[in-house]
Protein backbone atom coordinates (compact mmCIF):
# COMPACT_ATOMS: atom_id res chain seq x y z
CA UNK A 1 0.00 0.00 0.00
CA UNK A 2 1.00 3.23 -1.13
CA UNK A 3 1.29 6.34 0.84
CA UNK A 4 0.59 9.45 -0.61
CA UNK A 5 2.18 12.47 0.83
CA UNK A 6 0.32 16.29 -0.32
CA UNK A 7 3.00 17.82 -2.21
CA UNK A 8 4.82 20.83 -0.64
CA UNK A 9 3.05 23.58 -2.58
CA UNK A 10 -0.39 22.56 -1.46
CA UNK A 11 0.59 21.97 2.48
CA UNK A 12 1.39 26.09 2.13
CA UNK A 13 -1.44 26.64 0.09
CA UNK A 14 -3.53 25.13 2.89
CA UNK A 15 -1.52 26.97 5.31
CA UNK A 16 -2.04 30.50 3.63
CA UNK A 17 -6.05 29.47 3.73
CA UNK A 18 -5.87 28.62 7.05
CA UNK A 19 -4.39 32.33 8.10
CA UNK A 20 -6.26 34.04 6.06
CA UNK A 21 -9.76 32.72 6.93
CA UNK A 22 -8.39 33.16 10.83
CA UNK A 23 -7.27 36.87 9.92
CA UNK A 24 -10.95 37.52 8.45
CA UNK A 25 -12.77 36.10 11.30
CA UNK A 26 -10.12 37.81 13.79
CA UNK A 27 -11.22 41.50 12.16
CA UNK A 28 -15.10 40.70 11.98
CA UNK A 29 -15.11 39.62 15.86
CA UNK A 30 -12.94 42.27 16.58
CA UNK A 31 -15.32 45.19 14.35
CA UNK A 32 -18.30 43.61 16.43
CA UNK A 33 -16.55 43.08 20.31
CA UNK A 34 -19.19 45.63 22.08
CA UNK A 35 -21.85 43.67 20.80
CA UNK A 36 -20.70 40.82 23.23
CA UNK A 37 -20.61 43.02 25.91
CA UNK A 38 -23.26 42.55 28.70
CA UNK A 39 -22.12 45.87 30.75
CA UNK A 40 -21.03 49.60 29.18
CA UNK A 41 -18.42 51.53 31.50
CA UNK A 42 -20.68 54.22 32.05
CA UNK A 43 -23.71 52.22 33.46
CA UNK A 44 -20.75 50.72 36.11
CA UNK A 45 -19.80 53.86 36.96
CA UNK A 46 -23.14 55.10 37.61
CA UNK A 47 -23.80 52.40 39.81
CA UNK A 48 -20.79 52.80 41.89
CA UNK A 49 -21.84 56.78 42.57
CA UNK A 50 -25.05 55.47 43.06
CA UNK A 51 -23.63 53.37 45.83
CA UNK A 52 -21.01 55.28 47.23
CA UNK A 53 -23.29 58.20 47.72
CA UNK A 54 -26.12 56.09 49.32
CA UNK A 55 -23.24 54.28 51.50
CA UNK A 56 -20.83 56.23 51.75
CA UNK A 57 -17.23 54.42 53.70
CA UNK A 58 -19.26 50.96 54.39
CA UNK A 59 -17.48 49.09 51.47
CA UNK A 60 -19.55 46.02 52.31
CA UNK A 61 -23.00 47.81 51.51
CA UNK A 62 -21.54 49.66 48.75
CA UNK A 63 -20.86 45.99 47.07
CA UNK A 64 -23.94 44.74 47.78
CA UNK A 65 -25.71 47.67 46.09
CA UNK A 66 -23.75 47.37 42.96
CA UNK A 67 -24.46 43.52 43.07
CA UNK A 68 -28.08 44.15 43.74
CA UNK A 69 -28.27 46.45 40.68
CA UNK A 70 -26.94 44.43 38.67
CA UNK A 71 -29.01 41.56 39.55
CA UNK A 72 -32.30 43.97 39.13
CA UNK A 73 -31.38 44.31 35.05
CA UNK A 74 -33.33 40.92 33.75
CA UNK A 75 -30.96 40.74 30.79
CA UNK A 76 -27.98 40.65 32.94
CA UNK A 77 -29.19 38.92 36.01
CA UNK A 78 -28.55 34.77 34.14
CA UNK A 79 -25.04 36.35 33.93
CA UNK A 80 -24.15 36.99 37.40
CA UNK A 81 -22.33 34.42 39.77
CA UNK A 82 -25.06 33.58 42.36
CA UNK A 83 -23.01 33.20 45.80
CA UNK A 84 -20.31 35.98 47.23
CA UNK A 85 -17.18 33.66 46.90
CA UNK A 86 -14.23 35.72 47.42
CA UNK A 87 -10.36 34.35 46.92
CA UNK A 88 -6.95 35.54 47.16
CA UNK A 89 -5.35 36.84 43.97
CA UNK A 90 -2.04 37.86 43.32
CA UNK A 91 -1.49 39.31 40.07
CA UNK A 92 1.44 41.07 39.06
CA UNK A 93 2.82 41.33 42.72
CA UNK A 94 -0.27 42.67 43.85
CA UNK A 95 -2.32 40.86 46.45
CA UNK A 96 -5.42 41.31 47.10
CA UNK A 97 -8.72 39.23 47.39
CA UNK A 98 -11.06 39.14 44.54
CA UNK A 99 -14.89 38.33 44.19
CA UNK A 100 -16.20 37.04 40.59
CA UNK A 101 -19.36 38.76 39.95
CA UNK A 102 -19.29 37.36 36.37
CA UNK A 103 -16.77 36.41 33.89
CA UNK A 104 -17.18 35.26 30.14
CA UNK A 105 -14.45 35.26 27.60
CA UNK A 106 -15.08 38.40 26.54
CA UNK A 107 -15.49 40.58 30.04
CA UNK A 108 -15.32 40.15 33.73
CA UNK A 109 -16.73 41.86 37.17
CA UNK A 110 -14.79 41.60 39.89
CA UNK A 111 -14.51 43.17 43.07
CA UNK A 112 -10.77 43.36 44.09
CA UNK A 113 -9.05 44.59 47.06
CA UNK A 114 -7.48 44.74 50.67
CA UNK A 115 -7.85 46.10 53.77
CA UNK A 116 -3.89 46.44 53.96
CA UNK A 117 -2.64 48.09 50.79
CA UNK A 118 -0.76 46.97 48.00
CA UNK A 119 1.30 47.61 44.92
CA UNK A 120 2.29 45.66 41.41
CA UNK A 121 2.19 45.68 38.08
CA UNK A 122 -0.76 45.69 35.85
CA UNK A 123 0.62 43.69 33.26
CA UNK A 124 -0.26 44.10 29.95
CA UNK A 125 -3.83 42.93 28.81
CA UNK A 126 -5.30 42.12 25.32
CA UNK A 127 -8.81 44.21 26.87
CA UNK A 128 -9.44 47.54 27.94
CA UNK A 129 -10.00 47.56 32.00
CA UNK A 130 -11.63 49.87 33.93
CA UNK A 131 -11.05 50.16 37.68
CA UNK A 132 -13.67 51.90 39.56
CA UNK A 133 -12.64 53.03 43.14
CA UNK A 134 -14.83 52.32 45.89
CA UNK A 135 -13.20 53.15 48.48
CA UNK A 136 -9.44 54.90 49.65
CA UNK A 137 -7.58 55.90 46.20
CA UNK A 138 -5.49 54.03 43.53
CA UNK A 139 -1.92 55.44 42.50
CA UNK A 140 -0.74 54.81 38.84
CA UNK A 141 3.05 55.60 37.55
CA UNK A 142 4.15 55.32 34.17
CA UNK A 143 7.55 55.37 32.87
CA UNK A 144 9.11 58.24 32.27
CA UNK A 145 6.32 60.27 34.37
CA UNK A 146 7.51 61.77 37.55
CA UNK A 147 4.22 62.24 39.18
CA UNK A 148 2.16 59.44 39.99
CA UNK A 149 -1.68 59.19 38.63
CA UNK A 150 -4.13 59.77 41.67
CA UNK A 151 -7.83 57.91 41.61
CA UNK A 152 -9.61 59.06 44.52
CA UNK A 153 -13.05 56.78 45.49
CA UNK A 154 -15.43 57.17 43.16
CA UNK A 155 -13.15 57.68 39.74
CA UNK A 156 -12.53 55.46 37.22
CA UNK A 157 -8.97 54.45 36.01
CA UNK A 158 -8.98 53.11 32.58
CA UNK A 159 -6.50 51.68 31.36
CA UNK A 160 -5.95 51.27 28.09
CA UNK A 161 -5.42 47.64 26.05
CA UNK A 162 -1.66 47.48 25.38
CA UNK A 163 -0.59 50.27 28.06
CA UNK A 164 0.99 48.83 31.53
CA UNK A 165 1.38 50.63 34.30
CA UNK A 166 2.80 50.04 38.17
Amino acid sequence: MATTTMPPFTKLSFLILFLAIAYGMYIALEANLENFYIFTPEQLHKMSLDALEQHGNNTSAVVSSIVTQLRSIDSIRPYLSTTEEWMFNNAGGAMGAMYIIHASITEYLIIFGTAIGTEGHTGRHTADDYFHILKGEQLAFVPGEYEPEVYPAGSVHHLRRGDVKQ
